[in-house]
């Protein structure tokens, strides 16, 4: 598509930024939609991110996604954020606004929604749920899952006291219980989330034994590279439903598409597809 001299810009900060699928969906929807509009990669480092917040802003961009490692400092760079991204104090998408720079969370409203399109009728007070890691990207979906009525929530971490940390922050039903204990764990779990970094390509396996885990169980791993993770095939295996990152990832970008282009798009089999080409 030739973009004219008014083009609707966005794009991702991050550091480094060249692995992002980002531009890759949003530009499936640009297309589909035929948007006269761009949506680029921004790798941009820790130091210069404020500065190149600001940047973007006076060049006439609409906004942009934050990826690793800008969130926490994107909640600073904000004149206004709503509610989700305040109890997260992580942002990650921007919209410039005449002049103001709001922000917004959508990791867990991009979670809950793609784990209820795969698994229809998931219903959160079925039974415990049981959280893997104490990151950023946990944060999110702990505060999703409380949100939508889970009766217990244990967070396993490697390192406890970060899980404790974490429990602290939010309260509530959760329980933090230690990393190994996998029997004591998932006995009676109705939903196990990864949401570390163990397993993806290039990082350490993630070693979990899910023997105790009851056969009705929904197994749902963040990560995206590779899209079948071990734990994953494991619990397929087993008979387990399971639940792969990349719908995550797909719909977390719908509300930002929507506040820069004007247009809600949707997430579809078509798209996955192409994603997952690029």
């Amino acid at each position: 598509m030739i973009l004219s001299g008014k083009a609707a810009l966005a794009g991702v900060l991050g550091w480094p930024v060249a692995h992002s699928r980002s531009p890759r969906l949003h530009g499936f929807w640009l297309e589909r939609h035929g948007i006269d509009g761009a949506y680029v990669p921004l790798p941009v480092k820790p130091e210069d991110f404020p500065s190149a917040v600001k940047a973007l802003a006076a060049l006439g961009f609409r906004g942009a996604n934050v990826t690793i490692p800008h969130k926490q400092a994107a909640f600073q760079a904000c004149d206004e954020v709503d509610d989700h991204a305040r109890r997260l104090e992580a942002v990650n998408t921007l919209v410039f606004d005449g002049g103001r720079i709001r922000g917004s969370n959508t990791d867990g409203v991009g979670f809950m929604n793609h784990l209820r399109q795969s698994i229809p009728g998931w219903n959160a007070e079925t039974g415990p749920a049981v959280v893997l890691g104490a990151g950023g990207a946990a944060r999110a979906v702990v505060v999703a899952l409380i949100d939508a009525g889970v009766p217990t929530l244990r967070l396993v971490n490697r390192t406890r006291e970060k899980a404790e940390a974490l429990a602290g922050t939010f309260g509530g039903p959760i329980e933090v219980a230690d990393w190994g204990q996998w029997d004591t764990v998932l006995r009676d779990a109705s939903l196990v989330v990864n949401t570390t970094s163990l397993g993806m390509e290039g990082h350490g396996p993630l070693e979990v034994d899910l023997d105790a885990l009851p056969a009705s169980a929904v197994v749902y791993d963040i990560v995206y590279q590779p899209l079948k993770t071990d734990l994953l095939r494991v619990a397929r295996t087993r008979g387990n439903a399971t639940v792969d990152g990349l719908g995550m990832l797909l719909h977390q970008a719908r509300p930002g598409f929507e506040a820069w282009f004007g247009v809600r798009p949707e997430v579809d089999d078509e798209l996955r597809a192409f994603v997952l080409r690029g």
